[in-house]
């Protein structure tokens, strides 16, 4: 079997979440600029997360954690893959069925956990009615999401980095088609999420098949193996669960603030998430099978070179990204959404949200290099236990300062409780021994990276002040200039002090490191 490629494993993901985040900003752009913050856009935000959500708890949960390390240790030894792949998918997909039909029949229950403020009012029927068409979506994601790792455990990363383009495609698509032959826009946008999920799935099943992992879902049956998954995936189970808790508190919170608030967090999420998934998920899709199966393989220097670099990488795309969301969070919301039924109010509303975000960026990332420390030893008790001290600490946040400073003590409430994560992973893997240490280089550059990262920043704060004229003529030309200025300040301090080396990242990516 051949092995994982780290740096070139973080660039495809990396590359194929970007252009998926960047269609996400087009998709989300139609959306806003349709149905603004109004009541269908509320509702639709409501109902698409609740696929989401329970997706997280199958797909981010039980496979990413749980599945992939048990996988890549068999594709390893050699032993029968394909038939753990083939029970766990025949297990999965009988699980699914029964909580899609549930949760159809009981959407009501689910709307009002999710946002109690939209009981009555419109918001509350609308979304029920769109929850009940997108929720099938989970069914097909998540059984995706299977194939998914295997392919990542294999190192074939491509396809299943891919695949979600094709749902910010589908969902644009249906907006505009439907609006240009004058059809209700946010029911082709409900409509086109389960369709979505249907390619999705085809595209990874189709590429799994080529690889040799034809699989053939029966009745499901319990072996040894599947019954070790589900123990090793239930504390993970329940992690994704204390995520979701937290979620939950925040869209609770923002439902019973201003109108328009559950609007505002969304598309502030949507933005942080634009650097959150293209680090942490290339970290978090490539880390994990390669740390498990060297592991397996007794390779304790490669185990920690592969964490080091991990952890550099993040810090050296993640640190600048969460300045400028902090210094320039305006500038991007105005030029992203700030159109049509979007006000300039709700502009401004959502980018003090995103400058929030911007300071919990950092933790978000670091989270998805020191998980894997746990998830390849097979430890998800760990994680879970320091997830529910986290929920603690969100909800205490989220709920106290909410009569304070309203929508935001969400924004808030989510940035702390992912650095008390932080802390606490951090903390718990010393018992690890010297394969979580740092090495010489990330000792290195990781102040020099802080470094560059606040010149930046301050560079940033003197030029939109220069360009002010220029965004009251052109708010796009004056923030891509500001990106661009951005990026070669960063890289140019950053090469000149030693927080990176471009040739070593060229090198590196050619031969695959």
């Amino acid at each position: 079997m051949k092995p994982i490629r780290l740096m070139r494993g973080f660039l495809t993901v990396g590359g194929w979440t970007l252009m998926s985040r960047v269609l996400g900003f087009v998709r989300d752009a139609l959306i806003a600029a349709y149905l603004g913050a109004g009541p269908a856009a509320e509702a639709f935000v409501v109902a698409f997360s609740l696929p989401n959500m329970f997706r997280r708890f199958f797909a981010e949960g039980t496979l990413n954690v749980a599945f992939v390390p048990m996988f890549a240790k068999k594709v390893e030894a050699g032993e029968d893959a394909r038939g753990f792949a083939e029970d766990t998918l025949s297990a999965l997909a009988g699980m699914l069925l029964v909580l899609t039909i549930a949760s159809m029949i009981f959407m009501p229950l689910l709307v009002s956990s999710m946002a109690a403020g939209f009981i009555g009012d419109s918001r509350f029927d609308l979304a029920v009615h769109y929850g009940r068409i997108t929720f099938p979506y989970v069914l097909f994601i998540s059984l995706g999401a299977l194939f998914s790792g295997i392919l990542n455990a294999t190192g074939r990363f491509a396809a299943a980095a891919a695949a979600p383009v094709m749902l910010n495609i589908i969902l644009s698509i249906a907006m505009v088609g439907a609006h240009i032959v004058s059809f209700d826009v946010a029911t082709a946008l409900v409509w086109a999420v389960p369709v979505a999920g249907i390619a999705q799935l085809s595209i990874v099943w189709i590429v799994a098949k080529r690889a040799g992992f034809s699989l053939v879902p029966r009745l499901p049956r319990m072996t040894p193996e599947l019954k070790a998954l589900f123990i090793l995936a239930g504390p993970a189970a329940l992690a994704g669960g204390v995520v979701q808790i937290n979620l939950l508190v925040g869209r609770q919170v923002a439902s019973f603030a201003e109108a328009g608030a559950l609007q505002y967090l969304n598309l502030a999420d949507r933005l942080y998430q634009l650097p959150l998934g293209v680090v942490a998920i290339a970290i978090g899709v490539v880390l994990l099978p390669d740390l498990s199966r060297r592991l397996q393989a007794g390779d304790s220097t490669g185990a920690r070179r592969a964490y080091n670099r991990a952890f550099e990488f993040a810090l050296l795309l993640t640190i600048p990204a969460a300045v400028a969301l902090i210094v320039m969070p305006q500038a991007l919301i105005g030029v992203l959404f700030q159109r049509g039924a979007f006000s300039v109010s709700d502009a401004q509303a959502t980018a003090m949200a995103v400058a929030i975000y911007g300071l919990g960026l950092p933790a978000f990332v670091i989270q998805k290099v020191l998980q894997p420390l746990y998830f390849a030893r097979e430890d998800t008790k760990t994680p879970f236990r320091f997830a529910v001290y986290s929920m603690v600490v969100n909800a205490g946040l989220a709920i106290g300062l909410s009569f304070w400073i309203g929508y935001l003590a969400a924004a808030v409430a989510t940035s702390l409780a992912a650095w008390s994560m932080v802390i606490l992973l951090w903390v718990g893997k010393k018992s690890m021994g010297d394969d979580v240490t740092a090495d010489a280089q990330l000792r290195h550059r990781t102040p020099r990276i802080l470094i560059a990262a606040i010149a930046m920043g301050g560079i940033l704060y003197a030029a939109q002040i220069a360009l002010a004229p220029l965004f009251d003529v052109s708010r796009l030309l004056a923030t891509v200039m500001l990106i661009i200025l951005g990026i070669i300040s960063y890289f140019g301090i950053g090469q000149a002090i030693g927080a990176l080396n471009l040739r070593d990242i060229k090198s590196s990516v050619k031969r695959g490191g």
